[in-house]
C-alpha cells in the first residue's frame, strides 16, 4: 500500500502563464543554453503534474487591472485555451489539475468577484450557472481526450465565492450550495476525478476554520482539502514540522486527505526556494497513513522581471532578453 501511495504522490507545477508568455515571445533554455519546452523542463526536474486555472469570461487581452497601480497578467485561462494547454501536458504523460475560479479573473482571499455576465442573477440562477459552467467546461476536456485527475471547485475560498451572493459571512448556506453543485458537476463528467476544496493560509486556523466548520456542518462535498503555503507572504520561515502539524490537525478534524496546491518562494533566493519545496514535500509525505497527496508550485516558469505586477515567487531567472531559465528550486522534486 505504501508503494502505491508514493507512486501516486503529486509533484506539481501551476503553469497558467506559459501560453501567454509564449505568445509574447518568451522562450526557456536549459542548463546547456538550448531552447527547451517549459512544461517538459518541469518534468525533467521531477514534476509529474500540471495545474491550470479556468476563468468564466476573461478579458481577451488576458490582462486585468486589479488595483489602480496593479496590473495582473492572467494567462490564457478561458476553457478553450486551457484545453489546448492541457493536451500538451497529457502528451508528456503528466497528470492535470484544473481550478475553477468562478470569476472573470483571479479569485483569492481578497477578491471573489461574480462574473460580469452573472451579476444580475439570483441565488437559484447562480447555482445553475456554477453547475453548467463546471459541467460544460469539463465536457470540453472530455471531448478532447483530457481527463483531469483533480478539480478544484473554487480558489482560496476562505471567505467564500462570488461575493456577496456566496460570501461566508453573509450567505453561508448559499455558499455550500454553490460548491456542492460544482462537486456534482465534476462527478457527473469524471466520476473518478478527485474534487479539492482550496484554502489559503494553511498556517492560520483563524483564516481556515470558519469556512471549514461551516462547510462540513452543512454537508459540503469534497474529496481533498488543499492549502496554499506561502511563508514569504505570511512573513515566517518555512518549517517542515510546523507544516506537518497543521496538515495533520486539519486531516484529523475533517477526515479528508490533504495537499499543498500552491507553494512559492522568492525567485532570487534559489536555495531558500529549494528548501521551502523540500519542506513541503517532506511534510506532506510524512502525513500518517498516506493522507498527504502532493505539492504544487505556483508559476515557477517566471521571474519577477517579466510580469507587470513583478510577482517575486517564480522559480526562474531572466537569462537574456525574452529568455528564461529555471533555477535549481524545482530540482527539490528529484
Amino acid at each position: 500500500m505504501e508503494i502505491v501511495m508514493k507512486e501516486n504522490f503529486a509533484l506539481g507545477v501551476d503553469l497558467g502563464w506559459v501560453t501567454q508568455l509564449e505568445q509574447l515571445g518568451y522562450s526557456w533554455i536549459d542548463d546547456a543554453g538550448k531552447t527547451t519546452d517549459p512544461i517538459e523542463a518541469c518534468k525533467n526536474m521531477g514534476a509529474n503534474a500540471v495545474r491550470f486555472r479556468i476563468f468564466v469570461n476573461p478579458p481577451r487581452e488576458a490582462f486585468w487591472q486589479k488595483r489602480e497601480n496593479e496590473t495582473c497578467m492572467l494567462g490564457f485561462c478561458d476553457t478553450e485555451s486551457v484545453v489546448e494547454a492541457a493536451k500538451r501536458v497529457r502528451d508528456l504523460g503528466m497528470d492535470v489539475m484544473l481550478g475553477f475560479h468562478y470569476s472573470d479573473h483571479f479569485a483569492d482571499p481578497e477578491i471573489q468577484d461574480i462574473p460580469e455576465e452573472w451579476k444580475d442573477d439570483d441565488d437559484d440562477a447562480l447555482t445553475e450557472r456554477v453547475y453548467r459552467h463546471t459541467k460544460e467546461s469539463l465536457l470540453l476536456f472530455k471531448e478532447n481526450g483530457v481527463k483531469p485527475r483533480w478539480v478544484q471547485v473554487g480558489n482560496e475560498i476562505n471567505h467564500g465565492i462570488m461575493w456577496p451572493k456566496g460570501r461566508l459571512e453573509e450567505a453561508p448556506d448559499a455558499l455550500v450550495r454553490f460548491l456542492n453543485v460544482g462537486y456534482d458537476a465534476v462527478k457527473e463528467v469524471f466520476p473518478d476525478c478527485q474534487v479539492i476544496t482550496h484554502m489559503a493560509g494553511v498556517n492560520s486556523e483563524a483564516w481556515c476554520m470558519p469556512f471549514l466548520d461551516n462547510f462540513f456542518a452543512k454537508n459540503g462535498k469534497t474529496d481533498i482539502i488543499g492549502f496554499s503555503y506561502y511563508p514569504y507572504w505570511m512573513q515566517f520561515e518555512s518549517d517542515k514540522d510546523a507544516l506537518l502539524g497543521w496538515l495533520t490537525m486539519y486531516e484529523q478534524k475533517f477526515g479528508r486527505p490533504v495537499m499543498i496546491v500552491e507553494v512559492g518562494a522568492e525567485d532570487e533566493d534559489e536555495q531558500g526556494a529549494y528548501q521551502t519545496i523540500r519542506d513541503c514535500v517532506d511534510a506532506v509525505r510524512e502525513m500518517p497513513d498516506g493522507r498527504g497527496l502532493g505539492v504544487f508550485y505556483w508559476e515557477p516558469e517566471v521571474h519577477r522581471s517579466v510580469v507587470p505586477d513583478h510577482y517575486p515567487l517564480g522559480a526562474a531567472r531572466s537569462a537574456a532578453d525574452h529568455t528564461l531559465q529555471y533555477t535549481k528550486a524545482l530540482t527539490a522534486y528529484l
